[in-house]
Formats: C-alpha cells, structure tokens, sequence
C-alpha cells in the first residue's frame, strides 16, 4: 500500500506546491490534502516551494526519491508553459515527471480593484483611457506566463498600452491590488473568488467557452469578442519518474474519492473549479493537448524563449 511505503520512508506524504501560502493553489492543496491522509492511512502535508513560477517547486519534484512520498500538485503554468518560455527550467516534464490524477480544470480571469469605478469590462477600458492615455499596467502571477499573454491580448483588442507586472505568485498581486496599488489583475478564479465575493475586486471576464457556475453574470472573453481561449487550463498531481505503478494508482484512486465528497466538491466549486477526476493517462493526455495548443500560440505571439 502507498501508506506503507511512504511510512517506510519519512512517515508523511509531500504534496508540495510550487507558490506561497494565501494563493488559490495553496487553498486547494490544503483541501484536498487534509481529506488524503484519512484516505491513505498517512499524514500529507502541503510544502510551499514558491518561486519563478512554480520552477522551484518542479525541480525539486524531479530531485525527489521516487518512492511515494513526494508529490507535486500543480495547475497549467508549471507543467505545461514554462518549458515553452524558458530555455533551460531545469526539468522536462516529459521525462522527468509522471501524470498521477487530475482534479479540476479551471479557468483565468481578468479582474479590477476596489479602488477603480470599473464594473465591467467596457468600463475597465474607458478607465485605463481616462487615467494614462490608454496606458496601464496589470498584474499577473508569474513572468512569461497565461495571464501576462492574455494581458498583451487585451491591450490589442482594446488599443491600450497595457504593460504585465510579475509577481510571485498570485497572493502578493492580489495584496497589491487590495491596497490598490495596481488597478487589475489576471489570475485564475480561484484566486480572485473570496474577494471577488466580498466585493473588495471585481471580476469583469473570464476565459472559456462558458460562463463559469460559480460566476454566471460575468461574461466571457469570448463573449466580449476575444475569442481562441476555449481550451481551459487543468489542475492535476505529479510524481517523479520511476514511481511505482501500484503507488500512482493508489493515489489517484484516493484522489477521485476526495473530490467525490459533497464538502470537498462544494468547495472547490465554490472556488471556481470544474471538479472531475482524471486518471493518470487522462491527465497526461490533457497535459499533452494543452502544451500543444499554448506551443502554437506563443509561437504565434513572437515570444522566444529566455
């Protein structure tokens, strides 16, 4: 059994995250970290190795022992963008990684601060006119990542100047744009959901090919003619290369009656997440297709890889 292997070898499972606490990812690891260690007989924590976009986070999954007991939970920009935008990240998840379960797909949102007037779409455009000559800046969670795109996107549409500010990770941007510092934000919606929530920013267009559940007034970029974007990002667990086979089934097995739970599901819907369990070759091909989709995009943009 997983739980015996892990036992034999530090007594804990590490679901390690590759941002810092406070973020969406670290709220949905911590959810489903908290329900697999009744599910595996061994205690799971959450190990926060933030920094560069998850980068830190994935080469330390690849140095890891593949014995069961260290685990890499992880949205798209990991596993399927930085190794598009940067020369030498320092793993191939290709090679050095093996698909364990999805859980959720997702999708990314624009969204503006308390301290602008902006309620929608249209009104975040004639606020950014009014205040700089159309030029703004948005706040995105990593460098070279979905959102920083999709930020150059917009400013194509609408014929504004809008410059990307990287952060690491999505709660230092979302602080920031609590305390108004910057006037908008792209980030998923589970990172803006709660605050969106309380009204302390406002989510004006999210990507996808439908309105999310969790947000049905907001309309999509598609909707707001931005279309392309339909192909949503994935959330899904990783293992190091070499895994057993028996302990990645294990775990996913384990995975799938997580996300089955009403508290766990009601959860991360709430949170802004589409749940579904995907196996592991499910996940490895929607990790495939994804990369692919992003290849030609950024391939189109011009960007080269630093």
């Amino acid at each position: 059994m997983l739980g015996g292997l892990a036992q034999a070898q530090t007594g804990t499972i590490r679901l390690m995250v590759g941002f810092p606490p406070g973020g969406g990812t670290d709220a949905i690891a911590r959810t489903l970290a908290d329900k697999l260690k009744d599910q595996l007989g061994t205690p799971v924590i959450v190990e926060n190795r933030a920094g560069a976009g998850g980068q830190i986070a994935a080469q330390a999954l690849k140095a890891a022992p593949a014995d069961g007991t260290t685990f890499f939970l992880s949205h798209d920009h990991t596993i399927s963008i930085l190794p598009l935008v940067v020369k030498n990240p320092g793993f191939d998840p290709a090679h050095d990684f093996v698909a364990v379960a999805g859980f959720a797909t997702f999708v990314n949102a624009l969204a503006v601060s308390g301290g602008t007037p902006a309620k929608s779409m249209n009104e975040y455009v004639a606020w950014v006119r009014s205040q700089g000559a159309g030029k703004g800046t948005v706040g995105v969670p990593a460098p070279a990542s979905v959102p920083e795109f999709l930020v150059k996107l917009i400013g194509q549409k609408y014929n504004l100047d809008l410059q990307s500010a990287p952060y690491r990770g999505s709660a230092p941007m979302i602080g920031d744009m609590l305390g108004n510092q910057i006037g908008a934000g792209v980030a998923s919606i589970p990172d803006f959901i709660e605050n969106h929530k309380a009204g302390k920013v406002r989510i004006v267009a999210v990507l996808g090919g439908a309105r999310q559940p969790a947000l049905p007034d907001v309309p999509t970029f598609a909707e707001l003619g931005l279309a392309g974007f339909e192909d949503v990002p994935y959330y899904g667990i990783f293992a190091p290369t070499g895994t057993p086979k028996a302990v990645i089934d294990r775990f996913s097995e384990a995975v799938a009656k997580v996300i089955a739970m009403p508290d766990v599901r009601d959860r991360l819907t709430a949170m802004g997440l589409t749940v579904g369990h995907m196996p592991p070759q499910q996940l490895a091909s929607r990790e495939r297709a994804y990369t692919q989709t992003w290849a030609r995009i950024i391939k189109a943009s011009g960007f080269q890889a630093q």
